[in-house]
């Protein structure tokens, strides 16, 4: 028997089990929480901390700080060096080595108790989209998974590897016989080297399902139709029915991959990091991507403008409101306490609570106060160029504090498939839109602080070119959409 047909009963009872759960949500994260603080109440976190003293939401925000990787270095370095025991009990299972913007290179550990918020939200995405649609061929071709190398090195006795790669090495024995690329082949650090080989092995093989970052899929596409002369993706592969991504708005890439595969492939958004898997989409009609609120993450928020205060508001599930801009704190069952993701996120609805990702805490500008986020210049740009019909391949955009002449403005560098006829008409109609999408913006410009905002075409390939420059070709790596510097695009 087939095992789309095996594994469909048991997609339909974890359907079930995800919609009863979403349903009690704010309960389970107060019972998460009581949990978390009972299990590492005799840590050495939990003794700095008093978690014997905690019994309420209250006692917790008061005895447990917020902070980000660099605040909490000196538990995750005594976890790197061996220790037992600092921030949940025992060891970890492995050590998810990542970079950061502040921090350097980060090392997030990840525990027995943790593994399964990763690897059983990942099946969980997948077989809910089978439950609710029907769709479920894909578990009997090919799938790929482009990602980082699976290799892993060791840490004072710890598995220590990339997120992906650590992935790699849990993915179920059922599964394994359909995923590709072979392990050599995702060994090869090279992004280019690597895609030549990715490509070797999949060109002639039944691909179901491709899962990727859109930047990294859509190079992956390139080099399969001029490998195989073949028109589209769906003539090379007649069987590919499903799409998994994550880690960056899909609809900037949107129109060309659909064009290089001939047709719309139904999708799947799924929100995870190296600290846990926080959300994913349940839903191919409803917005937003459903909240993990019952797998082993205490969530909080604060309101993304007061994230930097000194004593920043604190909401539990519970006291969330569609609509504001949060950033998202966690606490989980890898012992991260009060831990700042640096990731803004929007609910669109609270029964159940599904989240829209508006950003990063530091990807941002607000050179002049007007705290534009990424979510605005994406929505802002994305409609322009519907109603253009031009199409964008890759974008970032960053202030200009000081110009050689008039008021300061905001540059825009635009790589486009499809070039805008008129691009100074392009550029006017954006800023009319980022007037509509954000009323600080708004203020500056009818207030003469700032001039109407700047947009410099690239030529084709720019992006990957820099991606290349800085030894972020492939993988999980992904262009900034902001920045309230000039560090990324003086370099571009």
């Amino acid at each position: 028997m087939k095992k789309s047909s095996l594994l469909k009963p048991y997609a339909h009872y974890l359907r079930r089990r995800i919609r009863y759960r979403a349903g009690f949500a704010v309960e389970m994260q107060e019972e998460i929480r009581k949990d978390l603080v009972r299990t590492a109440r005799n840590t050495a976190f939990g003794k700095d901390h008093s978690f014997d003293r905690i019994k309420t939401y209250a006692d917790f925000k008061r005895h447990v700080p917020i902070g980000d990787y660099e605040a909490f270095r000196s538990y995750f370095d005594r976890t790197k060096a061996g220790e037992a025991d600092v921030c949940w009990p025992g060891k970890p299972r492995y050590l998810a080595k990542t970079s950061g913007t502040t921090s350097g290179v980060k090392y997030i550990p990840l525990t027995r108790d943790s593994l399964p918020n990763h690897f059983g939200s990942a099946r969980n995405a997948l077989f809910n989209y089978v439950a609710e649609t029907g769709h479920s061929r894909w578990l009997d071709g090919k799938m790929i998974f482009l990602s980082g190398s699976p290799e892993m090195g060791s840490t004072n006795g710890i598995p220590t590897g990339r997120l992906s790669g650590i992935v790699n090495h849990e993915v179920p024995a059922w599964l394994r016989t359909n995923q590709l690329p072979s392990y050599p082949t995702n060994c090869i650090e090279d992004w280019e080297t690597k895609l030549e080989a990715i490509v070797d092995e999949t060109i002639g093989a039944d691909m179901r399902l491709i899962s990727g970052i859109p930047p990294w899929v859509q190079m992956y596409y390139e080099r399969l139709l001029a490998r195989s002369g073949k028109r589209t993706i769906k003539e090379l592969f007649p069987n590919f029915e499903m799409f998994v991504y994550g880690g960056v708005n899909f609809e900037p890439y949107r129109e060309s991959l659909e064009r290089l595969v001939g047709e719309r492939i139904p999708s799947v958004e799924t929100y995870p990091a190296s600290e846990g898997f926080l959300a994913y989409q349940d839903s191919q009609t409803e917005p937003g991507l459903l909240l993990n609120t019952a797998s082993g993450i205490f969530f909080e928020f604060v309101p993304a403008e007061e994230v930097f205060s000194d004593n920043p508001p604190r909401l539990s599930l519970g006291e969330v409101e569609v609509g504001k801009n949060y950033a998202v704190i966690l606490s989980t069952t890898a012992g991260l306490w009060g831990y700042n993701l640096g990731d803004t996120v929007e609910f669109v609805s609270t029964e159940p609570h599904r989240i829209l990702v508006t950003g990063r805490v530091k990807h941002f500008i607000s050179a002049f106060g007007e705290h534009v986020i990424g979510k605005e210049v994406e929505s802002a740009l994305l409609r322009v160029a519907q109603e253009h019909s031009v199409s964008v391949t890759e974008f970032t955009v960053a202030p200009q504090v000081n110009p050689e002449s008039g008021l300061p403005y905001h540059e825009w560098f635009v790589e486009f498939g499809t070039p805008p006829a008129d691009l100074a008409a392009f550029a006017a109609a954006v800023d009319r839109e980022m007037v509509e999408e954000n009323l600080y913006y708004r203020d500056l410009i009818e207030g003469k602080i700032l001039r109407p905002l700047v947009m410099r075409e690239l030529p084709a390939g720019a992006f990957r070119e820099y991606m290349r420059s800085q030894g972020k070709l492939g993988g999980q790596n992904k262009v900034p959409r902001l920045s309230n510097d000039r560090a990324l695009v003086d370099r571009l």
